[in-house]
C-alpha cells in the first residue's frame, strides 16, 4: 500500500494550518472537533487534543487542519504535528470509526455539463474524485478494477481527464453526446456509489505545475529558471481556474529564452477543441507579455 506523505500548507488564517496527504482520508464527509470529547469518533483527533496548543481539529477529503491557541507559533511545532499525523495514517489505524462513517453517508449525484469542445462532456460529482489531476489517453493507462478501466467499456470514449470533482470525457465522432450522455452519467454515478475508485494513471505527462503532480521524469519546478517559474505561477493562478470551469486544464511544458517562446499543454476538454487552441494561445500570450515584459514573444499550445 502506498504510504501517506504529509505536506504542510498555510491558510488565510494564521492560527490554522493544513496537513495535506497525498491520498484520500475521507471520501464523502467532513468533520469538526472542538474538544477531546467531541473527537470520540476519531482516534487521531483525540490523540491530537493531547497537544496543549490544539484548539480545533478539522478533517476532510485529503487533509487534517488544526487551529492552535496562541501559546505557541506554528514554526515551533508544525513538523512535530506533521510527523505525528503521518505516522498515525501509515499505521493503518482508522481515521473515523466505521459506524460514524455509515451514519453520514451522502447519496452520490452526478450531472453532465457541456463544454466549448463539441466532443467533450464534463461529468460533475458531489464528492471529491481525486487528490491529484490525472489523464487517461487509452485503456493501457488504466489499472485493473478501476473506474477508469471500466469507462473504456464504452467504445466511443477516446480519452478523459479527472480533476477534483469532475471527469472530462472526450469521445470519438461515431456518436453524439445527445445519444450517450445519460448512459455515461448513470454509469459513473452508480460506480461511485458502489465505491469504485478512479485508479492511478500510467500516462506520463511532461506538464509542470505548482503542486508537482507530474511525471517522475518531468523537470521539477524548483529546477526551472526564474522566468519559467513565473510563467508557472501565472498559469496556475490566473489561467487554470478559468479553463477548469469548462472541463479543461492548461499546464506549462517549457520556455525557450532565445526565442521568447512558451509551450503549454492543453488537457481535458481543451485538448483538441477547435476553438480553444487559438483563443487560449492569444489570451495567455497577451497576459504573459503584460506580466513578464520583454521576455515573451509567443505561446505555442500543444494538445495533451
Amino acid at each position: 500500500m502506498e504510504k501517506h506523505e504529509i505536506k504542510i500548507t498555510p491558510t488565510n488564517n494564521e492560527a490554522i494550518l493544513k496537513f495535506e496527504s497525498n491520498q484520500f482520508l475521507i471520501r464523502n464527509n467532513s468533520y469538526e472537533f472542538k474538544n477531546i470529547d467531541e473527537a470520540k469518533p476519531s482516534p487521531l483527533a483525540q490523540q491530537l487534543f493531547y497537544l496543549p496548543f490544539v484548539k480545533t481539529v478539522y478533517m476532510a477529503q485529503n487533509f487534517v487542519a488544526i487551529e492552535r491557541y496562541d501559546i505557541v507559533t506554528w514554526e515551533d511545532v508544525q513538523q512535530e504535528v506533521a510527523d505525528q499525523i503521518e505516522n498515525y495514517l501509515n499505521s493503518g489505524a482508522a481515521l473515523i470509526s466505521e459506524s460514524q462513517e455509515a451514519n453520514k453517508q451522502v447519496p452520490v449525484t452526478v450531472y453532465a455539463e457541456a463544454t466549448p469542445n463539441p466532443n467533450a462532456m464534463k461529468f460533475v460529482a458531489n464528492k471529491k474524485l481525486t487528490v491529484q489531476s490525472k489523464e487517461f489517453k487509452s485503456i493501457a493507462d488504466t489499472e485493473d478494477n478501476s473506474l477508469a478501466r471500466q469507462l473504456y467499456q464504452f467504445p466511443f470514449i477516446k480519452e478523459f481527464y479527472v480533476d477534483e470533482n469532475y471527469i472530462s470525457i472526450q469521445k470519438h465522432e461515431v456518436v453524439t453526446w445527445e445519444e450517450v450522455t445519460q448512459e455515461v452519467r448513470s454509469f459513473i454515478r452508480e460506480a461511485l456509489a458502489q465505491g469504485v475508485q478512479i485508479g492511478e494513471s500510467r500516462y506520463e505527462s511532461k506538464a509542470i505545475t505548482m503542486d508537482q503532480t507530474t511525471s517522475p521524469t518531468a523537470p521539477q519546478r524548483e529546477d526551472l529558471d526564474d522566468v519559467s517559474q513565473k510563467i508557472v505561477e501565472i498559469l496556475d493562478e490566473y489561467i487554470k481556474p478559468a479553463v477548469a470551469s469548462d472541463g479543461g486544464n492548461i499546464v506549462f511544458e517549457g520556455y525557450e529564452e532565445e526565442k521568447g517562446e512558451v509551450r503549454v499543454i492543453l488537457q481535458g476538454a481543451c485538448s483538441g477543441c477547435p476553438s480553444s487552441t487559438m483563443t487560449l494561445k492569444n489570451g495567455i500570450e497577451t497576459m504573459l507579455k503584460d506580466m513578464i515584459p520583454g521576455k515573451i514573444n509567443s505561446v505555442v499550445a500543444l494538445n495533451g
